[in-house]
């Protein structure tokens, strides 16, 4: 009887470790698949080869519980502000494209410039958020 107890003690010990270790993996994902009857066979075809099946029959049925691989959630990406453009001013050989970067960056915040030619004219055009 003694000998029963520390048996099923180890084996709790042990089933707690694993479903611990597993759950610190982060991206770990489980699925509940019924009964045990097929159980590996069940969790590698709907989750693939290096999915792990378990048993648990803690609950007076054994039931079976796969664990595979799963993609991290996307994280909702940020949302976009629209952008502004402007023609402040001409660009000349003693305000080029640096310097036309620094009057956008001066005039509106979080703001950039270029210089780009339209015909013979360079402007310097501001791209800033809204």
């Amino acid at each position: 009887m003694e000998r029963t107890i520390s048996y099923l003690l180890f084996l709790t010990f042990f089933i707690i470790s694993a479903l611990v270790m597993i759950e610190a993996q982060g991206n770990l994902c489980r699925d509940g698949l019924g009964t045990c009857e097929d159980c590996d066979q069940k969790c590698k075809t709907k989750h693939g080869p290096s999915s792990e099946s378990s048993c648990d029959r803690s609950v007076g049925v054994a039931l079976c519980t796969c664990f595979y691989q799963c993609t991290p959630p996307t994280p909702p990406s940020p949302p976009t502000r629209p952008t502004c453009n402007s023609g402040t001013t001409l660009c000349t050989e003693q305000c080029s494209d640096s310097c036309c970067d620094t009057n956008c960056a001066q005039s509106h915040d979080g703001g950039h410039g270029i210089c780009n030619s339209i015909g013979n004219t360079r402007l310097c055009l501001c791209e800033y958020p809204c």
